[in-house]
């Protein structure tokens, strides 16, 4: 870990001033630039309002426990003075992409209907950054953005762990992770949500130490800062509400086969049991079969891939396992009261608007 996570202390009886002082004391002892750094976000359309208050926050408080200007921030959009983010609020840029420099750090923030949001212009502005060296990052899902740009073939990234699958289907050349954010080189890409704090917490490490990472942290109320080691999923026992080992298995190993499903056999042998006792075991905590279950979350994955990509729907048949388009629509209609091709396009046929958060 690159720094100690930020812990309420029994003995930190001191007042918030006296504490922030001193941080800001420790502060003046580290090298500093001539200039603040500074970071221009470009909001897309429909922008996602928390991964971008979790990025620009800790920037604000490292200014004010510092007592100095170690950063400065601008909002950019492709046109315009205002930008609308998903939930609707506006907010007034400062400034026009023409006017990023090549020290500019420069973060695309995305969210609803990111496709959409990410024009021609878009993409040929930030190959053009790109070519001149400037250090460019995504948030949420500014990432398709920098993807769809070319910005992170072979390159590590990350996205929100629901749109995964649509983008690994899209961009093969990415080494996606399911890291909370990932910084490879001048490229970076925060998950989504309080990833993006997270991301900066690290920045501000790196530019400034630990400390002062650690008491904007504090000033979050932010306790356990989490690195690009940490994934994004709560762990199978959180997510379902039991903590079973053997029953978090055989989820493991079904989420790990979804094109090529593993029957209740050899699932059941896997953690050594008979099929009843894992039949047993799933209505007892589920209330579902096995089966029931696994059909499920294949289900689950056909229709992000439905909404989130152009394959066809053969294509996602298959992707999840199911040997004909025919079953697949049946299994489709029976548990989503529609059909593949009905919600493919409900969806504008095909163009993944729900890729979001």
């Amino acid at each position: 870990m690159l720094y100690p996570c930020a812990r309420n202390d029994a003995n930190t009886s001191r007042k918030m001033d006296d504490r922030m002082s001193a941080h800001a004391r420790k502060a003046t002892n580290v090298t500093k630039p001539a200039e603040p750094r500074r970071f221009v976000f470009l909001l897309l359309d429909r922008f996602t309002m928390l991964s971008f208050a979790g990025a620009i926050e800790p920037l604000r408080i490292a200014n004010r426990v510092a007592e100095e200007t170690l950063y400065a921030w601008k909002l950019a959009g492709e046109s315009g003075d205002t930008a609308i983010c998903s939930n609707g609020t506006a907010f007034k840029l400062d400034m026009g992409l023409d006017e990023v420099t090549r020290e500019d750090t420069v973060l695309v923030c995305g969210g609803i209907d990111v496709q959409r949001a990410t024009s021609r212009g878009i993409i040929g502005w930030l190959r053009r950054e790109a070519r001149r060296g400037a250090t460019i990052g995504g948030l949420c899902t500014g990432a398709y953005a920098l993807a769809k740009a070319g910005l992170l073939d072979g390159r590590r990234a990350t996205i929100h762990w629901e749109n995964q699958d649509g983008f690994l289907e899209e961009f093969e050349d990415v080494k996606l992770t399911k890291s909370v954010f990932v910084i490879d080189g001048n490229r970076l890409t925060s998950a989504g949500g309080t990833a993006s704090i997270d991301m900066m917490l690290k920045i501000i490490a790196q530019d400034h130490g630990e400390d002062l990472a650690n008491t904007v942290a504090d000033q979050l109320i932010y306790s356990a800062i989490r690195t690009d080691q940490d994934t994004q999923r709560l762990s199978i026992p959180t997510r379902i509400g039991v903590r079973h080992p053997k029953l978090s298995q055989v989820i493991q190993m079904m989420e790990s086969n979804i094109e090529d499903p593993m029957s209740p056999a050899d699932l059941a042998e896997e953690v050594g049991m008979s099929t009843r006792q894992l039949e047993r075991l799933f209505r007892r905590y589920l209330n579902r079969s096995p089966k029931r279950y696994y059909m499920e979350l294949r289900l689950s994955k056909a229709r992000n891939l439905l909404m989130q990509t152009d394959m066809s729907v053969i294509n996602v048949a298959l992707a999840c396992g199911f040997a004909s388009p025919s079953h697949f629509s049946k299994c489709y209609r029976a548990h989503y009261n529609t059909t593949p091709y009905r919600e493919r396009g409900t969806q504008g046929g095909g163009t993944g608007v729900r890729l979001s958060i």
